[in-house]
């Protein structure tokens, strides 16, 4: 009996241990977001600009992996690049209550981009999107674009516009900073948080934001470089 005993304590202590590692092994597609929606919107809609998202004319050679362990390609429009994925979120930038080692295993305190003071952007406050590093699939810079570009990202019928501040690996797309998921309503917790989406990335050449930390000001931006994308194509 005590040897029964002893397993059955055993096992119960073995599944107790399990629990939370199932549990954070879920994918993104489970976690629920927990915020209401606090996007830009306006005009243009996001229905006016996915309609215009529709097609794609791929500029990438090959696709990245989004994120959910699909494939997409980076598409090519008049004045500007698209690609839909999912959204992963990062933390990285200035050390915050939201964004920091803690929170993110994978936190590194600085961006690709910064701010006008010179320090790094700070994610929990600035919408901002991660574009992938230049490689032979599809180089940013050669396509016309750079740091501080705004772009429309569109989720569940809402826009939020963010800037490209941060780029990321060469082989993958679909990551935006914790504020913007925040924005759209998608659970921003770096480590559980992000969505399967369908989220719809637009980023409009020579489109950059002074500066870049300026959020009313990517706003302004955004809203008439997506009329243009929309008059345009």
């Amino acid at each position: 009996m005590r040897m029964i005993k002893a397993l059955v304590v055993a096992l119960v202590a073995m599944s107790s241990l399990l629990a939370p590692i199932q549990a954070s092994a879920r994918p993104h597609s489970e976690h629920v977001a927990q915020v209401q929606p606090q996007a830009d919107d306006g005009d243009p809609s996001a229905a006016a600009l996915l309609a215009k998202t529709a097609q794609c004319n791929q500029v990438s050679n090959g696709t990245y992996s989004d994120k959910n362990g699909g494939q997409t390609p980076i598409c090519g429009a008049a004045g500007a690049y698209f690609w839909t994925s999912g959204m992963a979120v990062d933390c990285d930038g200035q050390r915050t209550t939201q964004c920091n080692e803690n929170t993110d295993c994978c936190f590194y305190n600085d961006t690709s981009f910064h701010q006008s003071d010179g320090q790094a952007l700070n994610a929990a406050q600035l919408p901002y999107v991660v574009i992938p590093l230049p490689s032979s699939r599809w180089n940013y810079q050669d396509a016309g674009l750079q740091g501080g570009d705004v772009l429309a990202v569109i989720y569940n019928g809402h826009v939020e516009y963010a800037v490209f501040g941060d780029e990321g690996p060469d082989d993958s797309i679909g990551e935006a900073s914790y504020a913007t998921a925040q924005s759209l309503g998608i659970d921003p917790d770096p480590s559980t948080g992000g969505t399967s989406g369908p989220v719809t990335y637009i980023v409009f050449k020579n489109s950059q934001v002074s500066p870049i930390e300026s959020h009313d000001n990517a706003i302004s931006q955004g809203r008439t470089f997506a009329g243009q994308f929309i008059a345009n194509n």
